[in-house]
């Protein structure tokens, strides 16, 4: 972080959740964690949470435990089930003091974020439904494509996602800071998704979908996922200052996501492979 940012422009980026498809716990995940989509983003006085994966739980008991009032915007991908279902274990959602501004891009015109997450904790699928949330909601739904201001003063880009039912990418912007969270999409062989290049061009920070590698591929194609070669080429285009693979396959254990890191850091040499407890500061 350069001199010329005051401490209130700091940045710091904690990933609480990386797997994509289904939480995968156990000794051989240790290294770098089983829970899925959730990363928080702490902006000068603001926190932005992205995705509300089964991470959103530690993240919010450690919230708790500071004890202040939780006032978060939540940013989500899309909302299958392995990015919401962690939603009815965050604990501050039930405290009467807390903010919570939700946010979906790709559900509009058939369908609103307020009935999908509500659908989800209701019978008989989850017996305490949403209205037991004490926190102050709010459920805001936009189109990919559109740029918002949030509360806390960060702008918010965002770009339409290739992944079935949909999804939406988002550049958060503040005090000239850019993260850009990218999942979950699928990139065409032979070119490049032009708005995603344009989503995170000279961005600080880049979290990109990763989910198998280029031999594994193949055999998913339709499926709504890319591999880590592929985000190395867009970072590389984009000239990002540190690539984040993300997203990671429950079958891949410890062993084979350090081969994994060795291989994406020979490739684009800012690469850090997201792994849960990891914070990034800027």
């Amino acid at each position: 972080m350069s001199d010329a940012h005051t401490d209130s422009a700091k940045v710091e980026v904690t990933f609480w959740g990386v797997r994509g498809s289904i939480a995968c716990p156990g000794p051989e995940m240790n290294q770098f964690g089983g829970n899925t989509s959730c990363v928080e983003v702490e902006c000068g006085e603001g926190r932005i949470i992205l995705d509300a994966g089964t991470g959103i739980r530690p993240l919010g008991n450690a919230l708790l435990k500071n004890g202040a009032p939780v006032d978060a915007d939540l940013l989500l991908s899309h909302t299958h089930i392995d990015h919401i279902v962690g939603m009815p274990f965050f604990g501050p959602a039930y405290c009467e003091d807390s903010k919570l501004r939700m946010w979906a891009g790709h559900l509009q015109p058939e369908r609103e974020l307020a009935d999908v997450l509500c659908a989800m904790m209701a019978d008989p699928l989850f017996p305490i439904p949403m209205d037991v949330m004490a926190a102050d909601k709010s459920f805001n739904d936009f189109h990919a494509g559109e740029t918002f201001d949030l509360a806390c003063g960060a702008t918010v880009r965002t770009c339409a996602l290739n992944h079935p039912n949909g999804a939406t990418g988002y550049r958060i912007e503040q005090d000239g800071r850019a993260i850009c969270y990218v999942t979950d999409t699928e990139h065409a062989e032979g070119t490049h998704d032009e708005n995603i290049l344009e989503l995170i061009q000279g961005a600080d920070l880049f979290i990109y979908d990763t989910t198998y590698t280029d031999a594994e591929y193949p055999s998913h194609v339709g499926w709504g996922h890319s591999t880590w070669q592929e985000g190395a080429a867009l970072a590389e285009l984009a000239n990002v200052g540190t690539y984040v693979p993300f997203h990671h396959d429950p079958s891949h254990d410890d062993t084979v996501m350090t081969q994994i890191e060795a291989q994406a850091k020979a490739r684009f040499e800012n690469t850090i492979v997201a792994r849960e407890g990891l914070t990034l500061k800027f």
